[in-house]
């Protein structure tokens, strides 16, 4: 008798998005996706969550039993930020360093602005303590731990309510021994308060983004705990595997994991989508990819050169924003590796209006999911940027019909609120609308290509989210952007970028040396401890030896620089040549990012990153394609002012090879593509788009 053939298994992703809620199905060995999109829930994004899940796995017929990875990723930490809605939290810093966090970095939003107000601080002063004791600059202690004085602190933070506590020393990075005593003392002293030490958190140099990161854990902490239990458990309720939390830096962990440092949960729905390109674009052969995601609330916009994501470690939550980028400084800085984006307020549910000097604007302010655009018929009734594309015929009914689209009421807010305002006739204003918010998100693709030293002519650009294919060719026409590819489920690319993803967890430790002069047994020290906290990780996570990496980055500068970029180095016993083989990867680097090096100038190395990856078996990401699907149709369609008769088809109806010419418009159970004229779509094999310019 022939073996019996092993049951499917599958990843299951979910992603929470500011209208909708993605599961994203995947079977391991086919690649085959299956997905539920079902409206957000706020503020009890657990039970979109659930609800997603019920109906895809009902849906799908697929036994809980048969799910070998569960990911999820989570707003709870950015939004908690952006709305001031952490924990009750305290913060302990030297004698004299009480008002660290409110000191900050000396940028400023408006530099001649008198009367601005300040950046916002977490922890308000009354929660801020100050305690005796220091450790000097080269580690060594200058002035005993005022340990006598710390029975008086536990009772005053015993009185003060707080329910955690970030304690951040001056050098615990060098010296940890005062942070450890002072932990030690308060974990015992209150019970059932957490406490976050800068030395755990964050061993690296820059008291104040060091003190800023423990204090965004302790904030975020007790509330991203709550969430994952209760969504733990209901999962578990339904059959399902453990959870895993996708990273800020592109890799899940478990909720273990994550909650021992809260931060590394900040961006971890954008990272998804940009781990999903990168998969992709290894599929289809590609090295050079700009990642383009719209959703229903941001537009996000990432570079992938050389297959390699790009990731950064600097990154601040909430800051203030120009006409064009984040102003640094401004916001909360978490010292964690960020994939490295560009994240505009453009979404299909930014509302457009009108400022006092008569100028048409687009976002920051979103209908997000309730009550949504105008044209879902839940009670909306500002104009947005999807009911803009309604009005011009790029949109009909969503969700296979099960959300239908009212036109006339998409229409009523935009000649109510935009085109009476300015004269024009709703269809001219709707084209408005769309101009100003593609401009926008042409900024931010400019800031990740061209600030950053790349040539968007040398890239394809990916559009994914539920309305990234909707303007995808257009953005690619303004940035000279040869190719648009529109993978499988675009609306959830996002959910498949956590079942494609890979075990990570990110360390980090300051060692400042000058690279010429650095004793190579010093480095390998450092990079001996690091990678036992890294094996140690995997362990606790079940990795099997065969699946685990170990990857090592360094930070460095030329001397006098005050910020430094971060560059492989090299796997292997450290010795002469691979330092100055780090050398020669920062000049180029350097070379790449500013224009210029300088080989002569000696090389300074500040902190060494370590990432343990336990590596998950790959997948291949195919769309459904069913030939009995076709659907066809005609619609009208507005492009620059211009109506045209535009071919609608049913995208899992199109096989390998179709070619569709534009005017067209490519519809979907989770997204919608629109092919302007002058533009020809192929369909290439596993069911991607790839649209070039006739």
């Amino acid at each position: 008798m022939p073996p019996t053939p092993a049951p499917p298994r599958w990843r299951i992703g979910v992603d929470i998005g500011g209208t909708f809620t993605d599961v994203a199905m995947v079977e391991e060995i086919s690649g085959r996706i299956a997905l539920a999109k079902v409206l957000t829930t706020p503020p009890d994004f657990d039970q979109g969550v659930l609800a997603g899940l019920r109906q895809g796995l009902a849906e799908q017929g697929i036994d809980p039993a048969a799910v070998g990875l569960l990911s999820h990723a989570t707003t709870v930490v950015t939004n908690a930020l952006l709305e001031h809605k952490g924990a009750p939290a305290a913060f302990i810093g030297n004698r004299g360093m009480r008002d660290l966090l409110e000191l900050r970095r000396s940028a400023r939003a408006d530099l001649y602005d008198l009367f601005q107000d300040g950046p916002s601080v977490l922890i308000p002063r009354r929660w801020r303590y100050e305690v005796g004791g220091r450790i000097d600059a080269q580690g060594a202690e200058v002035e005993a731990l005022d340990e006598a004085a710390i029975p008086a602190l536990i009772t005053a933070l015993r009185a003060s309510g707080v329910t955690t506590i970030a304690v951040s020393l001056l050098f615990s990075f060098l010296n940890d021994a005062h942070e450890k005593r002072l932990g030690a003392l308060l974990r015992a002293g209150l019970p059932g308060v957490q406490v976050f030490l800068s030395s755990e958190v964050l061993p690296e140099i820059r008291e104040y983004e060091r003190a800023s990161t423990t204090a965004v854990c302790a904030y975020v902490g007790p509330l991203l705990g709550s969430y994952l239990a209760q969504l733990q458990a209901a999962t578990r309720a339904l059959g399902l595997p453990p959870l895993h939390v996708m990273g800020s830096s592109g890799g899940v962990l478990d909720v273990a994991e994550c909650l021992r440092m809260p931060a590394i949960a900040v961006e971890s729905g954008p990272a998804a989508g940009v781990v999903a390109a990168a998969l992709t674009g290894k599929q289809l052969g590609l090295q050079n990819i700009l990642s383009f995601d719209m959703g229903g609330t941001t537009a996000k916009a990432s570079v992938i050169a050389g297959g390699e994501v790009a990731v950064t470690a600097e990154y601040e939550v909430g800051s203030a924003a120009n006409a064009k980028r984040w102003i640094a400084g401004t916001g909360h800085p978490i010292r964690v590796p960020v994939v490295d984006l560009a994240e505009v307020s453009a979404g299909g549910g930014s509302i457009a209006w009108i400022d006092p000097g008569g100028a048409l604007k687009v976002g920051p302010h979103s209908a997000g999911a309730l009550p949504g655009p105008a044209a879902y018929g839940r009670g909306g009734t500002l104009p947005t940027v999807t009911d803009a594309n309604v009005v011009l015929g790029r949109l009909d009914a969503l969700l296979d019909g099960r959300l239908p689209i009212d036109k006339a009421a998409a229409a009523r807010a935009i000649e109510a609120h935009i085109a009476r305002p300015l004269g024009l006739d709703v269809e001219q204003a709707a084209a408005r609308m769309l101009d100003v918010v593609n401009a926008n998100m042409c900024n931010a693709l400019r800031i990740v290509s061209i600030e950053r030293g790349h040539d968007p002519r040398e890239f394809s650009l990916m559009a994914f989210g539920g309305a990234g294919p909707v303007h995808a060719a257009q953005l690619a026409e303004e940035l000279g952007v040869p190719e648009v590819i529109i993978p499988p489920a675009p609306g959830a690319f996002s959910a498949l970028g956590l079942v494609a993803t890979d075990l990570r967890r990110d360390f980090a430790r300051t060692l400042y040396a000058a690279l010429d002069t650095l004793a190579p047994a010093r480095l390998a020290e450092a990079l001996a401890a690091m990678e036992a906290e890294g094996t140690a990780m995997l362990d606790a996570a079940g990795v099997p030896p065969e699946r685990r990496q170990l990857l090592r980055q360094a930070d460095c500068r030329y001397r006098r620089q005050a910020y430094e970029l971060t560059v492989p180095l090299p796997p292997g016993p450290v010795d002469a040549r691979s330092l100055a083989a780090l050398a020669e990867a920062f000049h180029a680097r350097h070379e790449q990012t500013y224009g210029h090096a300088n080989r002569a100038e000696p090389v300074q190395l500040v902190n060494l990153r370590l990432s343990a990856v336990g590596k998950l078996p790959p997948l291949a990401i195919a769309q459904p394609m069913r030939a009995a699907a076709a659907r066809q149709g005609r619609r009208r369609v507005v492009f620059g002012g211009t109506a045209s008769e535009a071919a609608i088809l049913w995208r899992e109806g199109l096989l390998p090879g179709a070619t569709v010419p534009g005017p067209a418009v490519i519809e979907a159970l989770d997204s919608t593509t629109v092919i302007p004229p002058g533009w020809t779509a192929r369909v290439a094999d596993h069911g991607f788009l790839r649209l070039v310019r006739s």
